[in-house]
């Protein structure tokens, strides 16, 4: 089944004014039926599946799916109408069929006749978006949507992939869906959650073993390999399968951008990682001090430390985001630097392109927090001649105010 709150979706489709949803990319078919996309998403060209999602809960969903992906797509999908269309990987069955005894290639012609392929078929270089669309004409025709206003992914959609849809639909009034979408992912799932929670504590358990082997004279690198093994033992002792991706920005020494730096006493060892889950990515950071730190080190991070726990204790609902800005933004200013600035302060999580996923943390962001949301909420700083720091905490937004999802400690630690 699908990620997506047809409730609410179909409400947010209303104040939009449209009738549907149609989702091509990856992320968005994905997050509608609970499939993901597979390999004829590689080149992130819309036709290789789609997602159509009516506005009106009494219309049914459906789905165009490529015929290599139908059989796991009928297995885990709720969607009963799906319709598939042929790309360029030979599949066959001869499951029975005793190759010494009988005929193979009569009993694949027997197969391909029985499926309803013609004779001279030929399957397209990767996929024919044309036989997509097709389908979801029939679709749309179906439910008295073809005629309809319907919102597409115009942020991740090309231009060129925008045109031969309306080429093939043209009765259709294409519109951005963007935002909508973005307000739908917005709240997760118990589902969602779940993926984030298991990420961040993949990842947790990776900057424990990171901090472990934190001592002079390791290497950056060094210090990256360490949070990456100590991620995979643990997704082994928990017997995790869908662990699907790692990030670190990992930074040691005066320099935050420095390369592959070797520690020294008194430097500072940034750790801002995630891992992925089921496409789901974490979020969270640390900062550690090698062998003590100095008077300035101390004092900066102790302004970014003011600045989350202002910022944190306004992460509740009906608050807007602009508002744990504002909050962080007053706590640097408090601690003795009102010229820090700052574009956001984090961020929402999900299955996305990055790691970051809209609504960000930022001046202007006039959306109310709701029970259910998922954000990365940080307070980084990057000073040469300092080195990286950071305060990042995963954060689940609740009735009551917040959970953090994060559970090693904030403080600036001293190894060594």
């Amino acid at each position: 089944m699908g990620y997506l709150d047809r409730t609410r979706a179909g409400r947010l489709m209303a104040e939009a004014g449209l009738d549907a949803l149609v989702l091509l990319t990856p992320e968005g078919f994905a997050y509608a039926t609970g499939v993901p996309g597979g390999p004829a998403f590689m080149w992130r060209r819309a036709g290789a599946a789609a997602a159509l999602v009516p506005a009106d809960p009494a219309l049914a969903e459906a789905a165009v799916v490529y015929d290599l992906l139908a059989p796991r797509f009928r297995a885990a999908s709720g969607i009963a109408d799906m319709r598939t269309h042929p790309i360029w990987v030979e599949t066959d069955d001869l499951a029975g069929i005793d190759p010494g005894v009988n005929d193979p290639a009569a009993a694949l012609a027997e197969n391909h006749r029985r499926a309803g392929r013609p004779r001279g078929f030929r399957r397209p270089e990767t996929f024919d978006a044309g036989a997509c669309f097709a389908h979801l004409r029939d679709q749309l025709a179906e439910r008295g949507l073809l005629k309809g206003r319907i919102g597409l992914e115009f942020s991740l959609l090309s231009v060129a992939d925008h045109a031969a849809l309306k080429a093939a639909i043209p009765e259709a009034e294409w519109v951005d869906g963007t935002r909508v979408l973005a307000l739908a992912r917005m709240v997760k799932s118990a589902a969602e959650i779940a993926h984030l929670r298991t990420a961040v504590e993949l990842s947790e358990a990776g900057t424990a073993a990171l901090e472990r082997a934190i001592a002079p004279g390791i290497s950056r690198n060094a210090l990256a390999a360490a949070w990456r093994a100590g991620v995979d033992a643990e997704a082994a002792a928990r017997g995790v399968g869908n662990l699907t991706g790692a990030w670190e920005y990992v930074s040691v020494g005066p320099n935050p951008w420095g390369g592959d730096a070797v520690a020294r006493r008194g430097d500072l060892v940034k750790v801002d990682v995630g891992c992925v889950i089921a496409g789901y990515s974490s979020d969270a950071g640390r900062t550690y001090a090698v062998g003590g730190s100095s008077p300035l080190q101390r004092r900066l991070f102790g302004a970014l430390a003011e600045a989350f726990a202002e910022g944190s204790a306004a992460i509740r609902p009906g608050n807007l985001l602009s508002d744990v800005f504002h909050a962080a933004q007053r706590g640097l200013a408090r601690a003795g630097f009102p010229e820090f600035t700052r574009g956001h302060f984090g961020h929402g999580l999900g299955a996305n392109v990055g790691s970051e996923e809209w609504p960000f943390i930022a001046a202007d962001s006039a959306i109310p927090m709701e029970a259910g949301m998922v954000l990365a909420f940080e307070t980084p700083w990057y000073v040469d001649g300092v080195g990286g720091m950071i305060i990042e905490d995963q954060m689940l937004v609740t009735e009551a105010g917040h959970e953090p999802m994060s559970k090693l400690p904030r403080a600036l630690r001293e190894i060594g």
